[in-house]
């Protein structure tokens, strides 16, 4: 029997793990508008039918409940996901791209994710060209295709906002921002979209750039009392007070909104009142980018290499890490090992004749 999903566990499940709970939420969700059935969420269950129908209907407000489809457990097989490389391809099968749960994850948007991806660079394999590779740093996609082929997974794997190390840099309204010009390269942004995109993108700056140039004079910090201890400042750096909005900042200039949908203007507001906590996490992500830059060439001999300890040889041949930063996520590979294989790799890269 193999292990069971640990953030959806089964009613019965729940039971044995927490008998120390006397009471359970449920919560009743409609499924769909034009539906009178409704799904049960905390109850996922595979016991009989006759044992749910007569569970469900102990439930006060659920006696005459009628049930449509009894719950049912599904157990499946997986394939060890440190056996894809991180564009999706299997390292034993060439051309063999492979996604969704047969890599141990669990849910329909991990799915869809290793689907897309897959699908990108097979199509990118079959015109010759690099695959497309998210990193940790530019989207959860990228964080949650990093886990599974470095560290692999024991039990159905789910993406979570914590898992990432760098969140700020993965706001959900920043998406477009971050991946639609490697859709547009790729082909995938059609003209219109990315018009619309680097619009949107330039008005952006735009706001930020008058927010910098534009002062809190001081007979406006006079007249308003919430901007008395900013006057002289620039509207840029009186926004970084939680006290003040840039719609505050658009009624004393209006050329701040001109034109501008509110989203826009809330983008703006975001990436000035995180400035300094993105300036922070910038450096750490230039730090990571740069032991990303070190690729590990295909067929690096680990067993040619001296120094390495046998634990580190072992997952790094397992493994067989893209790049010098990846090899550093591997649990078990140590630090001492990492500067063995960083000197190796570095001087594999270093152009003959050029001595340190």
């Amino acid at each position: 029997m193999g292990n069971g999903p640990r953030y959806c566990p089964s009613i019965e499940d729940k039971v044995v793990k927490f008998p120390d709970r006397d009471r359970h939420q449920i919560f009743i969700e409609p499924e769909g508008a034009d539906t009178e059935e409704m799904y049960l969420n905390g109850i996922s269950s595979s016991m009989p039918e006759d044992v749910q129908e007569a569970f469900i209907h102990s439930i006060p407000g659920l006696q005459n409940a009628v049930i449509v489809r009894p719950g049912y457990a599904v157990e499946y097989d997986y394939l060890d996901p440190i056996q894809l490389k991180v564009s999706l391809e299997s390292k034993l099968i060439a051309n063999l791209f492979i996604a969704g749960q047969t890599n141990g994850t669990s849910g329909y948007e991990e799915a869809a994710a290793q689907g897309l991806m897959a699908g990108i660079n097979a199509a990118q394999k079959l015109r010759g060209e690099e695959p497309l590779v998210l990193t940790r740093t530019e989207a959860y996609t990228g964080v949650l295709i990093d886990d599974l082929v470095t560290m692999g997974t024991e039990e159905p794997y789910r993406m979570f906002t914590s898992r990432a190390e760098h969140r700020l840099s993965l706001r959900h309204d920043s998406c477009d921002r971050r991946l639609t010009e490697k859709g547009h390269n790729l082909g995938l942004v059609g003209e219109d979209a990315w018009g619309r995109f680097l619009e949107k993108k330039a008005s952006i700056e735009a706001i930020k750039e008058l927010l910098h140039q534009r002062k809190v004079a001081a007979a406006e910090a006079a007249s308003r009392p919430e901007f008395a201890p900013h006057a002289g400042v620039s509207f840029r750096q009186a926004l970084k007070d939680p006290s003040v909005t840039i719609e505050m900042l658009a009624a004393l200039d209006p050329r701040v909104a001109e034109g501008r949908p509110a989203p826009w203007l809330q983008l703006a507001e975001l990436d000035v009142k995180y400035e300094g906590y993105i300036t922070r996490q910038d450096a750490q992500v230039q730090r990571f980018e740069r032991m990303e830059a070190v690729v590990i060439p295909e067929g690096f001999d680990y067993d040619g290499l001296q120094g390495l300890s046998t634990e580190s040889r072992q997952k790094l041949k397992k493994v067989l890490p893209r790049s010098v930063g990846q090899a550093g996520r591997i649990s078990g590979v140590r630090t001492s090992d990492m500067a063995v294989l960083m000197m190796a790799v570095s001087r594999r890269r270093r152009p003959e004749g050029v001595t340190e």
